[in-house]
């Protein structure tokens, strides 16, 4: 279980594939302080920490992650959003993320308001998920709140803190993010599908 709210950003230091596998070896802030068999959020994906070389782990992305996340498209250099699993007597400062990415969405829009920033996302409607406006939803591992919301898109709010402190600050038009839906959202949708 994760929070959304990111630690600390990596970089990408190596990828290695193997069969339908691709090692991603990350240096981070925190990478010194993890344990191997350790779930760390990586954009929002929820992988097992297999290495730890001083301040760069590695982790493996299997060929069922590679084809419904962002991940696949990772190149040396390219920063990760990182988070640490969530302690059960800690604060739950942004909403409950499983660390199990929905489906990927793409960036169709990008606004400089004067001090903030406007993103907004399209994605496949008919994979059943959902935003609400005012709801929460899990960008690139990032909780944040849904300022529009139609079928197959939504926008979200980005104060300049967030945008410095995330790898949001290297998405454009047409890149791709990993989007994973509010779980209390895909479980009302569920339900009312019947």
């Amino acid at each position: 279980m994760f929070t959304g709210i990111i630690e600390t950003l990596g970089t990408v230091s190596a990828l290695e594939s193997e069969k339908g596998n691709l090692h991603i070896s990350i240096a981070s802030t925190i990478s010194d302080g993890l344990k191997i068999d350790q779930s760390v959020a990586h954009n929002g994906v929820c992988l097992t920490v297999v290495a730890v070389n001083a301040n760069v782990h590695t982790v493996t992305a299997i060929d069922e992650t590679l084809q419904k996340t962002n991940l696949g498209t990772l190149k040396i250099g390219d920063l990760v959003n990182l988070e640490r699993c969530m302690q059960m007597n800690g604060r739950l400062d942004g909403h409950i993320v499983q660390g199990h990415v929905d489906q990927t969405a793409r960036c169709i829009d990008l606004q400089d308001m004067n001090g903030s920033w406007l993103f907004t996302f399209e994605y496949d409607q008919t994979k059943g998920n959902v935003t609400v406006e005012k709801g929460s939803v899990c960008v690139n591992g990032i909780s944040l709140t849904v300022v529009n919301s139609e079928n197959n898109r939504f926008s979200v709010a980005i104060i300049p803190y967030t945008f410095e402190h995330t790898n949001l600050q290297n998405v454009k038009p047409r890149d791709t993010v990993n989007v994973e839906f509010d779980i209390i959202g895909k479980y009302v949708a569920r339900l009312m599908g019947r």
